[in-house]
């Protein structure tokens, strides 16, 4: 079967991508054996390096606790930085320059500036200007840091999605006398969402992993900084790191199927039949709606 995007590999394709196969597998084999015997030379394979992850202690006291501060800090980043993102991409393409310029500004300034720099610089605004705790200032320190970096980037995202939709959506709600603000929310968001939703769901997997620069930098107590704790105490270094990778690839990974099950639902939920509706057709169609008007009150009146 064939199709404009995909021809369908022939005899000679088949079997080339067949022996490509195997050699990726046995090389991927060769990679782990090589991985395995490595570490079991280096003594960490040793039963009583892995024992601690089969012991509650060793989760409830480290592990728990700096995945929930973890999930925490990207939480309350994603909380913010998706809706600030939002207002910041829709602002760059306002008509009013005192809108459009500033919000330009505060997007290229903060998209700029790595992460763990606007993470530091906030924990020096916090030590100096307000009287948060010391308990509490690592916390705010990484949501400030992560909030304006990544809804910079999220505003970047927006925009775009916006405007990779057709120019006949805006004219279409142009011609029946939508506002700009009634477009921008009924007509262009929605269909802009879909597109948008693989660059923001690769974002937010952005946000959770760099939770854990608060915990070198900062002392804050997320899931790598526990892990430093744990290896500390059970000296098992390498288990430890592998663990903890383990546990990240799994929080992405569940939130990469979410969204694409949410991606699914709502190509599935829209009714509409993706086509666009250009200025002519709106014209056409109103005039084919006060032609029948006029044709059923002239009938009304010749009865």
């Amino acid at each position: 079967m064939t199709s404009v995007l995909y021809d369908a590999p022939g005899p000679k394709a088949k079997r080339r991508n067949v022996i490509f196969s195997v050699i990726f597998f046995v090389l991927l084999a060769l990679l782990l054996w090589w991985i395995w015997r490595v570490m079991d030379e280096k003594n960490q394979l040793q039963w009583s390096l892995w024992k601690p992850f089969t012991q509650s202690q060793a989760w409830t006291t480290y592990l728990l606790p700096g995945l929930a501060n973890t999930l925490k800090a990207a939480g309350l980043a994603m909380v913010i930085a998706l809706p600030l993102g939002a207002v910041l991409g829709i602002a760059r393409m306002s008509d009013h320059r005192w809108v459009r310029i500033p919000a330009g500004a505060v997007v290229e300034f903060f998209r700029a500036i790595p992460v763990l720099l606007l993470m530091l610089f906030a924990n020096e605004v916090y030590v100096r200007y307000t009287g948060i705790s010391s308990d509490d200032r690592p916390l705010y320190a990484v949501v400030t840091g992560l909030v304006l970096y990544n809804a910079s980037v999220l505003a970047e995202v927006v925009r775009a999605g916006i405007l990779s939709l057709p120019k006949g959506q805006t004219e279409a709600a142009q011609a029946i006398g939508l506002r700009k603000t009634q477009t921008m929310t009924s007509i262009l968001l929605p269909q802009a969402v879909t597109a948008m939703l693989p660059a923001i769901v690769s974002q937010l997997v952005v946000i959770v992993k760099d939770t854990a620069l608060g915990g070198v930098m900062l002392n804050f107590t997320e899931l790598l900084n526990s892990r430093a704790t744990l290896a500390a105490n059970y000296a098992n270094v390498i288990p430890s790191f592998i663990v903890v990778a383990i546990i990240f690839i799994i929080l992405n990974f569940i939130l990469t199927s979410f969204a694409s099950w949410l991606e699914g639902w709502l190509r599935r939920s829209k009714r509409s039949t993706g086509a666009v509706v250009g200025v002519e057709d709106v014209t056409e169609l109103n005039a084919a709606e006060i032609g029948g008007t006029h044709g059923t009150g002239a009938g009304k009146g010749g009865a």
